[in-house]
């Protein structure tokens, strides 16, 4: 498994520690409104933990900031920013399909999973709603305790507040669009 540079690791994680400095929010308070762990926000700030889209606009929404301004990436165009996400880990990449999308409820995201990879940490549940549509590969789509298995072409619509998760389960990458929406 190649190492992570330490910029790419500390990049979301830097980000979002910096807005929670600068608006005076300790961690506790993030804690309490997005279910994570303080253990887990300080990992996810030092670069240990890299969130999934989920805990990322969770986080967001605690910090009152467009998630879309902690996957940018300055002066970079979607391209070199898809290439940039997917060397953030080996076996799960995603990158913003909305770039600018300030004070918008919607937002889509361009995600790959590696063949036979899940992302690894916690389970993640945002407010409002997702939907997956699955371009290539086999995937399952864990939604509380049911399991989705779903195809290329396949798509699943569900409420994003209960605990999900992605895993792919062929022998090929996956890639999927997801769009979510937050009331």
């Amino acid at each position: 498994m190649p190492k992570l540079k330490t910029t790419q690791r500390v990049s979301i994680g830097g980000k979002i520690k910096k807005v929670r400095v600068e608006k005076k929010v300790p961690l506790d308070r993030i804690a309490n409104e997005t279910g994570f762990s303080v253990a887990y926000l300080k990992d996810v700030e030092a670069g240990k933990a890299i969130p999934p889209v989920g805990a990322i606009l969770q986080i967001a929404r605690a910090l009152e900031i467009d998630s879309a301004s902690l996957l940018k990436e300055p002066g970079s165009n979607l391209e070199k920013r898809i290439k940039a996400h997917t060397r953030r880990t080996e076996n799960y990449a995603y990158t913003t399909l909305t770039p600018g999308a300030e004070n918008k409820h919607l937002k889509a995201f361009r995600v790959v999973i590696e063949a036979q990879q899940e992302h690894r940490g916690v389970e993640y549940a945002h407010e409002g709603e997702e939907f997956d549509y699955v371009l290539s590969g086999r995937v399952q789509v864990t939604v509380g305790d049911h399991v989705n298995t779903l195809v290329a072409g396949d798509c699943l619509h569900f409420n994003s507040g209960i605990p999900h998760k992605l895993k792919s389960i062929s022998n090929e990458r996956a890639e999927l669009l997801v769009v979510i929406y937050t009331p």
